[in-house]
């Protein structure tokens, strides 16, 4: 573990030290909307106890570190529809919320071609502190904004944001709508979204949602057999402030477009 205070920690200390932000930020949890907003790797923070992790700025700032833009589509997202919002206030670099924890990729020792020499031969307590302190707390508020919604239509919708280029390769999409077993949702809202011939929109690109290597949608949407799709916007996209208002803009109107049609979905489940 990089940083100070491992003995403290070792004996049983706390990751976050005091004036830290909490692992997670609920923001208009009573929302009334049917939807609830998700965003797994909205911050590249580090605990202050394990420093950089190695590593520098550049490397924090990049999609190794979190999804950059991604929070702000769903902070604004959340306004327009009013809904609530769960975010991760914490690096995936430190442990990644959308990765079960025997993944490879929950704690990296290397992602995206950088090797990560804080994250490298950790004790089964240090992973365990990192777990107790930022995963555990995440996915514990987005059960209980679930739980108290129990009883009227609940829909999930995960922000996410993703590299404009991989593996030498542009990616032509510029947003990707992901679902795994039950496409009900994600295609509802791919059939809007395309309504716009100017828009190029991936059907499970550039990713799919996968059980090996994501936990939000297979545990909180398919787990409780609620309508979910996984939305992916291409970082290019995401520059500037207002990209990001004018995309949580045209995913508010498909969604209501397609809401009617997700609640007679949430009466099936």
């Amino acid at each position: 573990m990089t940083g100070s205070g491992d003995g403290d920690l070792r004996r049983g200390g706390t990751l976050l030290s005091a004036g830290e932000p909490d692992a997670v930020e609920i923001v208009n949890a009573t929302g009334a909307a049917t939807a609830v907003v998700v965003c797994d790797h909205a911050s590249n923070r580090i605990p202050q106890r394990l420093g950089t992790l190695g590593l520098g700025a550049r490397a924090l700032d990049d999609h190794i570190a979190w999804d950059p833009g991604a929070a702000d589509v769903a902070r604004c997202l959340s306004g327009l529809l009013d809904a609530p919002l769960v975010s991760s206030a914490y690096s995936r670099l430190v442990i990644d919320c959308n990765r079960p924890l025997d993944s490879p990729e929950s704690i990296p020792v290397r992602t995206g071609g950088v090797q990560v020499p804080g994250n490298r031969e950790l004790a089964d307590w240090e992973r365990a502190l990192r777990t107790d302190a930022l995963f555990r707390p995440y996915h514990r508020a987005i059960t209980d904004v679930l739980d108290r919604r129990a009883g009227r239509p609940r829909v999930l919708l995960s922000i996410h944001s993703f590299a404009p280029v991989f593996a030498g390769r542009p990616r032509p999409w510029p947003i990707g709508l992901a679902s795994g077993r039950d496409r009900r949702l994600a295609a509802l809202l791919l059939e809007e979204m395309k309504r716009d011939p100017g828009l190029v929109v991936g059907d499970n690109e550039p990713y799919d949602v996968d059980d090996a290597i994501d936990y939000t949608i297979p545990v909180h949407g398919e787990g409780r057999r609620l309508p979910h799709v996984l939305i992916e916007i291409r970082q290019d996209t995401l520059e500037a402030p207002e990209q990001a208002t004018r995309w949580a803009a045209r995913l508010a109107k498909a969604f209501r477009a397609v809401e009617p049609a997700a609640v007679a979905l949430c009466a099936t489940t």
